[in-house]
């Protein structure tokens, strides 16, 4: 079956030898709607015959994706007529700091360490989902799982910020 697989988070730092374990095989996926099925219990048997606790998850539950997401995905070979990527480390780095654990935040700094993330360009991607979070507000959807989600990313990202701020307003 025609399809493309990704390999997300955890399972991406494991596999390029970041990180020695994870906890769980993350994955998502891409397969057309007739072959979903018996993708999915080709992933349950490999998940019985390997003894792997393997999920289905995205940066995309988490945090609004970045413009070229898919284009960033890595390719890392074709198994048949699979196609296996990383997901696009940019979307996952944002992600983890979303969720904000410590092991999430030690794997974007490896990320950022190794080069394989540029901060500049992360800071620009998260400038670029940022216009979601003020487009939430004004139209009014303060309670809506996605804006927690966007106020979550932006707490955690200004933990580490410390200072004082200086306005002076004038008149006119």
């Amino acid at each position: 079956m025609p399809g493309r697989l990704y390999l997300v988070g955890g399972t991406t730092m494991v596999y390029e030898g970041f990180r020695l374990q994870t906890l769980d095989f993350v994955i998502s996926f891409e397969v057309a709607d007739e072959d979903h099925s018996a993708f999915i219990a080709a992933v349950r048997d490999l998940k019985e015959q390997l003894s792997l606790n393997i999920e289905e998850a995205s940066p995309a539950e988490f945090i609004p994706l970045p413009s070229g997401h898919h284009e960033r995905s890595q390719f890392l070979g074709r198994y048949g007529q699979l196609e296996v990527f990383h997901f696009d480390l940019y979307s996952t780095a944002l992600s983890k700091i979303e969720r904000g654990t410590e092991s999430d935040f030690d794997d974007v700094l490896t990320l950022l360490d190794s080069g394989r993330l540029e901060l500049s360009l992360l800071g620009e991607y998260f400038d670029e989902i940022m216009p979601r979070y003020a487009e939430l507000i004004y139209n009014g959807f303060w309670f809506s799982p996605e804006r927690e989600m966007l106020q979550a990313l932006i707490d955690k990202s200004q933990e580490c910020v410390e200072g004082t701020v200086r306005v002076k307003l004038y008149k006119g």
